[in-house]
């Protein structure tokens, strides 16, 4: 157990110091929902007077709860570029030799991801306030957030970290970020699900993110929140994509990277 746990603290280590080190690995996964908060929030803002639109705290703490749901996410699929490149790079062989327990190797990325979503999410937050975000969660809501957002970030770290192990090479990017950026965007981003109309209703009705989107919306209102619809299936798509990480560990095995 020891050796577990120094394996995964020096991953995650080096993991974060490459990240912090390096303004160019960071910084997208910041801009990004920056600009989508500030787009949405801002240019959309009539959107919150529509009839049927009823959120209570307001139309740009709604798309909060979407661009802090997509921040967790890319810095998971970030940490996912990283591994793809210590592959390319030949230095996840030193980690695959050195490592007693190899599962060690994908902790040690999973702590450095929730590091950096740590980071991001906080920036994030600190600049929707500081422009008047107003939102109305209590103590116990703000601790359900911070959750949601660790489960999501890991659910989207062991996806890309799937996609890294079994392609090792950062030209996998695109593969690692559309399926998690699709998902995402075919689930009620500018409306509420009684609003989306056409297809994309029948696709958001069944997308597990709109359940987190929901919860994460709920919990910065103040309102109930269905907590075993949320977190189970935050919980079960953590669950699935660690079966999908770990089988993609056994491949860059067998082929000796």
């Amino acid at each position: 157990m020891r050796e577990f746990s120094s394996t995964a603290r020096a991953v995650a280590w080096r993991s974060l110091h490459i990240t912090f080190t390096n303004p160019a690995l960071l910084a997208p996964a910041l801009i990004f929902p920056l600009m989508f908060y500030v787009a949405f929030a801002g240019g959309l803002s009539s959107v919150g007077d529509l009839p049927g639109f009823e959120y209570s705290a307001g139309y740009d703490t709604f798309q909060f709860g979407f661009v802090l749901l997509q921040a967790s996410a890319f810095g998971g699929v970030f940490s996912g570029f990283g591994i793809a490149a210590d592959f390319e790079r030949g230095f996840a062989r030193r980690y695959m030799l050195s490592a007693p327990r190899r599962e060690a190797i994908i902790v040690g990325y999973l702590l450095g991801a929730l590091g950096r979503a740590a980071i991001t999410t906080s920036l994030l937050t600190v600049v929707a306030l500081v422009t008047g975000m107003r939102p109305q969660s209590s103590a116990a809501d703000v601790a359900g957030l911070v959750l949601l957002v660790a489960l999501t970030c890991t659910a989207a770290m062991l996806f890309a970290c799937g996609v890294a192990m079994r392609l090792k090479t950062v030209q996998a990017g695109p593969a690692m970020q559309m399926p998690v950026f699709l998902v995402l965007f075919l689930a009620p981003v500018f409306v509420p699900l009684d609003l989306v109309a056409g297809w994309v209703h029948g696709v958001a009705t069944v997308n597990p993110v709109t359940a987190l989107m929901t919860g994460g919306r709920d919990l910065l209102a103040g309102e109930a929140v269905s907590e075993l619809l949320v977190f189970g299936t935050a919980i079960a798509l953590a669950g699935g994509f660690a079966v999908w990480a770990l089988r993609g560990l056994r491949s860059a095995e067998r082929t000796g990277s």
